[in-house]
């Protein structure tokens, strides 16, 4: 592949639907048709592009020798070699560089989101991702920053619902994914040395409770009294279907197909899954800039 194409695979553009978790705040606070929010929103969509970005170029620079031992992170143009070291270090830098200017623009309550989750990202390619436990806890805390984020960009309160319904989500992928590495690789161990600590019996209990987790909090916050009163209605239990649909069809294609090694892809390529999250959003939309409430007031 060319230079530029290599440059941007590494940048791995299909795991940027990760980022659309910076717009939850955007819709749910009612500011999805406030021009001046949304363009904040996706600026800050775009920083997290950006930063992300930078961050698995920097995950790969660390990995590259394990990656070239792994039977399909060994194609990434680092590891198979279609860009060089010192290509993929210059792109980071300028990426990274780039992105905080862009932060600070948004505001210092927003840079600091930005570089404490950059400095979490740095933290788990160099240590924790061979932590047991705290390998999956990083990443899912990493989700909620990128909420906490999309809050602070537009000026509003981020609920304590969302960060909760977050973590638990991100928790339920990232268990998922590594049952799959764990199953799938035939040296999981040797590829990630927290792989060892893990045995499919263990993920399955911790997934089995995560995944109960997440539907309970869910349904909580849709009948909860500050959530009625918010949005002047109780209709998102209605959404609930959708939402036991999509974690049940994960699980399904986790435990019957043996998928799971990448969420993103997942949601880009299972009909089913992406129909259940485009209904999910959809009927959100529907339900909360319908409903006869008034919009929040940002800043307050």
């Amino acid at each position: 592949m060319s230079l530029l194409r290599a440059l941007l695979v590494s940048l791995r553009p299909h795991q940027w639907t990760k980022n659309l978790f910076v717009l939850a705040p955007l819709a749910f606070s009612k500011h999805l048709f406030d021009a001046d929010a949304a363009l904040r929103a996706a600026a800050a969509f775009a920083v997290f592009c950006a930063l992300s970005g930078a961050a698995y170029l920097v995950n790969d620079l660390a990995d590259v020798e394990h990656d070239r031992l792994h039977p399909l992170k060994r194609t990434r143009p680092l590891a198979s070699g279609a860009i060089s070291v010192a290509a993929a270090r210059t792109l980071a830098v300028l990426l990274l560089a780039a992105s905080l200017a862009a932060a600070w623009a948004l505001g210092p309550l927003f840079l600091l989101c930005a570089a404490g989750y950059l400095a979490l990202s740095l933290l788990y390619s160099f240590a924790l991702k061979h932590v047991v436990i705290l390998d999956v806890l990083t990443i899912a805390i990493g989700f909620d920053l990128r909420a906490i984020a999309g809050a602070v960009a537009i000026q509003v309160v981020f609920s304590d619902w969302l960060l909760v319904c977050t973590i638990l989500l991100a928790l339920f992928l990232a268990l998922a994914k590594r049952r799959h590495e764990l199953v799938m690789l035939p040296d999981a161990a040797g590829h990630r040395r927290a792989l060892a600590e893990y045995s499919p019996y263990l993920l399955d209990q911790m997934i089995g409770v995560v995944t109960a987790s997440c539907l309970t909090s869910y349904a909580f916050y849709t009948l909860a009294p500050e959530t009625v009163e918010k949005y002047r209605t109780n209709h998102l239990a209605l959404t609930i279907p959708f939402v036991i649909y999509g974690i049940f069809r994960y699980l399904y294609l986790v435990h019957g197909k043996e998928q799971g090694g990448s969420p993103s892809d997942l949601l880009l390529t299972d009909r089913p899954l992406l129909a259940a999250v485009a209904a999910w959003a959809v009927a959100v939309v529907l339900i909360v800039y319908t409903a006869p409430g008034v919009p929040v007031p940002r800043g307050q």
